[in-house]
């Protein structure tokens, strides 16, 4: 079977006029703080667990259990379902929420989702930092939750909705760069707060509040995509969006593909209906299904949120541990640059096939080497030289994954889904995104008491088989117009046969397909 189909439109989006704006990269750079939320949220959480005065508070039986481990295994230090709970609970809440942020984003806008997301973070963070009991823990990780979930949903379509079709990729990893920086900003600031007397926990916990009125700000300022006006019948307005976007007085033809979308989706009476039985949202649905569940099953949740903790797991001093999670952030922080310059010039399906390996890779090499230290007992010591080595090997694996899993995670789901499902498509990708992080979340840490240095094994097989599943099923959409996509379905070899001749929109003679 050929490996997927590179499109080139000489017609349809590319004769589109107008080019890149100051104004639309202003707005995208704003919308993308978004990821600021999801970013906090996954860097705060490992470096909190990893506190013996947060632990002591509110989770004395793993502080115990810790002391107790340094006489058995390593593996097991932290295997306690209470505390993964502290951290999987949000997850599980944006999953439900992405569902209510579907029906929002759709009848009233991308923007109000946005401001949804950033009070629901703001009121979660506020719980968390006053917390007195797990109860109170538990209902603001849940409130954190719903933030990320109406976030999550609504903040990536309109990054896609809002660039131009040749740098679409660039400024929708804008919301994956966001999140990376968060990560960083999260581990940076548990290194300081580990070392207050007390309350460094409440801190950190606490600032979670800054991205959410940064967010909550954001859905004030920025302007509303062209594609949301129109489905709320705002004509004149989403032209005249169109055209401030553009930086062009004549839009018509890309003005008219996006009417001609709009009046599509009214005649979708029910979105979710259509995607799961209409066989020609098959790849929308498949892709938007199976990326988010692939990115999870890489396991680099167990990296971003468990990463202090990880590092303690494996003989890391307390400060050493911090320091290596504010080191892979900073890898994090720069690999997403590689995929920001590379994915509009040399297209999705590289990067994630070289990702692919390179996660491979490192996921068999780091397994053997914590294998060939602890064994399957969990007793032993690493050497300076060898901790090093399962740094800089992690290292490689998160700037494998935060150039191409990590921001195509998010990019592919959101640009492939014609406008009449597309609320439903990303609703689908958050959900699933989020019900397997939330599995990560609470079961890593026992998957690792019992799987041992196998897990990572089983982590590299699970990125052998997605890249796989990446090079025969996805063709290619880099600098195709987001309202055009059905074009790339219909010339891809295994895709074409679920997509009828009438769900193409534009294009002409000049496009062609190559397989790869």
């Amino acid at each position: 079977m050929a490996g997927g189909a590179f499109v080139s439109e000489g017609g349809g989006g590319g004769s589109y006029e107008g080019g890149v704006t100051g104004f639309v990269i202003i707005t995208c750079v704003v919308a993308a703080m978004g990821g600021l939320l999801f970013g906090y949220d996954l860097g705060i959480s490992g470096g909190v667990t990893s506190m013996e005065e947060f632990l002591s508070k509110f989770f004395p039986e793993v502080v115990r259990q810790m002391h107790h481990a340094r006489r058995e295994t390593a593996y097991c230090k932290f295997d306690n379902q209470l505390l993964q709970l502290f951290t999987s609970s949000l997850y599980l809440a944006a999953l439900v929420s992405s569902f209510a942020a579907s029906a929002i984003t759709r009848k009233y806008g991308r923007k109000v989702s946005m401001f949804i997301g950033g009070v629901a973070f703001l009121i979660g963070s506020l719980f968390n930092a006053f917390a007195v009991n797990v109860a109170m823990l538990i209902i603001g990780r849940l409130l954190l939750g719903v933030g990320v979930g109406f976030a999550n949903q609504s903040t990536p379509v309109y990054l896609s909705e809002m660039a131009p079709a040749k740098i679409r990729g660039a400024l929708n990893i804008g919301f994956q760069m966001a999140i990376t920086v968060g990560i960083l900003i999260a581990n940076l600031i548990n290194y300081g707060t580990s070392q207050m007397a007390r309350n460094g926990w409440r801190v950190s916990l606490g600032l979670a509040a800054v991205p959410a009125v940064v967010m909550v700000i954001g859905s004030f300022v920025l302007p509303d995509t062209p594609n949301s006006m129109l489905e709320r019948g705002k004509y004149e307005q989403a032209r005249e969006m169109l055209q401030k976007i553009r930086g062009a007085d004549n839009v018509d033809e890309e003005f008219q593909d996006l009417c001609d979308a709009c009046e599509a989706a009214k005649k979708v009476e029910n979105p979710w209906k259509n995607i799961f039985q209409q066989a020609k949202y098959r790849p929308a649905l498949v892709f938007c299904s199976a990326i988010p569940f692939f990115q999870q099953i890489t396991g680099i949740n167990v990296i971003m949120f468990y990463a202090p903790v990880l590092f303690k797991t494996l003989g890391f001093a307390d400060d050493a541990s911090l320091i290596s999670a504010v080191i892979t952030g900073a890898v994090n922080v720069v690999s997403t640059l590689v995929s920001i310059y590379a994915v509009d010039r040399y297209g999705r399906r590289i990067l994630f096939l070289e990702g692919g390996i390179q996660m491979v890779v490192c996921q068999i090499v780091v397994g053997t080497l914590i294998g060939l230290k602890f064994g399957t007992t969990g007793s032993g010591t690493l050497t300076p030289a060898m901790a090093d080595w399962i740094l800089a090997f992690i290292c490689l694996y998160v700037a494998g994954f935060a150039w191409s899993w990590g921001p195509l995670g998010w990019l592919v789901p959101s640009e492939i889904c014609p406008l009449e499902i597309r609320p439903a498509g990303q609703a689908i990708n958050v959900s699933v995104n989020m019900f397997f992080t939330f599995l990560i979340g609470q079961f890593f840490l026992t998957m690792l008491c019992h799987m041992k240095f196998g897990l990572f094994y089983f982590f590299g097989g699970m990125v052998a088989v997605m890249t796989v599943f990446i090079y025969f099923l996805l063709p290619e959409t880099k600098g195709v117009p987001i309202e055009e996509m059905g074009r790339v379905w219909k010339q891809h070899p295994f895709w074409k046969r679920y997509i009828p001749d009438d769900a193409v929109i534009g294009g002409g003679e000049e496009t062609y397909v190559k397989e790869v």
